[in-house]
Formats: structure tokens, sequence, C-alpha cells
């Protein structure tokens, strides 16, 4: 589980739309690292989060936070096979939970997997 961020600049946002579109642009641009993506990777390589893409897939609310399920779209490094194969670049995908308090914008995402 990764550490709690802010995200209350989302909740400001006018309608649905409005907030899909600011998580998104939200999650992509916190820095490399920040996301666990490591639940995506199948071959059991790492993580290369430089350039994402996120979809927020659904978004639920009730009196105290909103819940969304975000689509992680990123590339997983695998070594090669032996030492002289260079590294293969693959792209993998992970649902990530991102929920939001509605009191002070705290955000905590957990991993749900591919």
């Amino acid at each position: 589980m990764m550490e709690s961020i802010r995200l209350r600049h989302c909740l400001e946002a006018e309608d649905s739309e409005s907030f899909k579109h600011r998580l998104a642009s939200a999650v992509k641009a916190l820095p490399a690292g920040s996301l666990p993506l490591q639940a995506g990777c199948e071959q059991g390589g790492l993580v290369d989060d430089s350039d994402i893409l996120a979809s927020v897939l659904s978004v639920e609310q009730d009196k105290d936070r909103f819940l969304a399920r975000v689509g992680i779209f990123f590339t997983e490094i695998v070594g090669g096979c032996n030492c002289n194969d260079d590294p293969l670049e693959v792209n993998a995908y992970c649902v990530l939970e991102v929920a939001i308090n509605r009191s002070d914008g705290v955000a905590t995402i957990i991993p749900l997997g591919r």
C-alpha cells in the first residue's frame, strides 16, 4: 500500500465527467514510482511508469468519500533470457482503487490487480 496523497482539487469538479478528467490527470501527473503498479506485472519484470495512461473506469460516492477504479496502462521491463539479451518492454495494465476523503481530499491508492 502506498502513502496517502492529496487530491482535493478533484473534488472541486463541477460534474462527473470533469471529476473523471481531473482524477485521470492527477494520477498521470504523480511522480514515477508513486503508484502501486507491480500487481500488473505478469512476467516478474520491473515497472516503468515514466509514461502511463490513466482511465477512470467507475466512480461511486457516499457521504464520506469518492471511490474510483482507475485503469493504468504502463510498461513492464522484463530481463532477457540470458546475459546477452536486451531487456524487453511489455505493455502492462493494472486496476487501482482510489479512495478520496471528502473532508480533507486525502486519497489512498491500492492495487486491485489486472
